[in-house]
């Protein structure tokens, strides 16, 4: 991913924190240069100094086969707004956009062991569903057992992780609070929590 200098996180526990904020990300795999996408919820987990994502295929998706051996790319991105000229103090400029977005790659491990399947399925129950606990915990080991043989889940240890804000970093700060106070302004949810986003990094 294309990162200029003043577009990179600093902080890799802020990466990590939004990673687990967005967590619905896509998985992007190339077999014979012919990409795949899964769109899939992860968790996101840190071990030490090491960080890793899991998460799980329908056994019928092609691509939790083409994972094995190959390099994955798991994309994490969410709020985005566009930028109108309009703000900027003078009249020769562009139309923008801004956007947070983060490429994690990595290495698939299969998890095998239906232990650890169930395990990563309480914690991502747990994870985005507490309420719905109790329900599963009444379920039958049948019936866990032949949803979990439906599955392929798996780990990835992430080894490179490309992080990038592109938050109007290279405008004056005039121009910052102008996008700041129309952002806010605006009932669209994406492009408030980019407002949100700009005003952090200006404290």
């Amino acid at each position: 991913m294309y990162i200029p200098s003043f577009n990179s996180f600093i902080d890799r526990q802020e990466a990590i924190s939004f990673m687990q904020r967005y967590s619905f990300a896509t998985i992007v795999t190339s077999v014979n240069s012919i990409p795949e996408a899964t769109h899939l919820p992860f968790l996101v987990k840190q071990q030490n100094e090491k960080l890793f994502l899991l998460s799980h295929f329908a056994k019928a998706n092609p691509q939790s086969a083409q994972i094995i051996d190959n390099t994955s790319l798991v994309i994490f991105t969410e709020p985005h707004a566009y930028i109108s000229p309009k703000h900027y103090e003078k009249e020769e400029n562009v139309p923008t956009w801004n956007y947070i977005a983060i490429h994690a790659y990595g290495k698939v491990v299969i998890i095998e062991e239906e232990s650890k399947k169930a395990e990563l399925l309480q914690h991502t129950i747990a994870f985005y569903d507490a309420g719905y606990m109790q329900q599963w915990e009444k379920l039958s080991d049948h019936y866990k057992s032949k949803m979990m043989k439906g599955i392929v889940a798996f780990e990835i240890e992430v080894t490179d992780l490309q992080a990038k804000k592109k938050l109007s970093q290279n405008r004056s700060d005039t121009e910052q609070q102008n996008i700041i106070n129309s952002l806010r302004q605006s009932a669209d949810s994406n492009e408030k929590e980019i407002a949100a986003y700009m005003a952090k990094l200006k404290h």
